[in-house]
């Protein structure tokens, strides 16, 4: 894949701008909190994540939590990955993070809450039905590992 051109609209200046880290260290671009938000342990929430973006031709959005997410916040995202498809790309199409609380918690506005990465449309798939297989078992679900 090469130099591929997002084009974004931020709906807050409270948030910083989203930059691509060259480097081995993560090709993920991390998200933020768009607004304060409290929530009590329980309670569900759409956070805004205070940016709409024009993906390139025949991409999708992966959208999941940083892995200090959980730690720091105590939300959970509801949807465990969200995927952002090509046509959602409106002026008025917010990106938002569903979470759920499992303790009170505090996220305030330019939190780093999630991550993104675009990845290329799935390709037409045509499924062909058999009997057979023809490969060897792995033993099924949960046997990696056993002796």
């Amino acid at each position: 894949m090469g130099n591929q051109t997002i084009k974004i609209k931020y709906f807050t200046d409270k948030i910083e701008k989203l930059t691509y880290i060259n480097g081995n260290k993560s090709n993920w671009i991390d998200l933020r909190a768009a607004e304060d938000i409290s929530l009590k342990s329980g309670e569900f929430k759409l956070i805004p994540l205070g940016v709409a973006m024009e993906l390139p031709k025949g991409y999708e959005a992966h959208v999941v939590p940083r892995s200090s997410t959980f730690k720091n916040f105590g939300i959970i995202q509801t949807n465990h990955m969200g995927v952002i498809d090509g046509a959602y790309c409106g002026d008025n199409d917010q990106w938002f993070m569903p979470v759920y609380a499992v303790r009170d918690t505090q996220i305030h506005v330019n939190d780093r809450i999630c991550q993104f990465r675009i990845m290329e449309n799935q390709p037409k798939i045509v499924f062909a039905e058999v009997t057979h297989l023809e490969n060897e078992d792995r033993g099924g679900v949960g046997s990696t590992g056993k002796n």
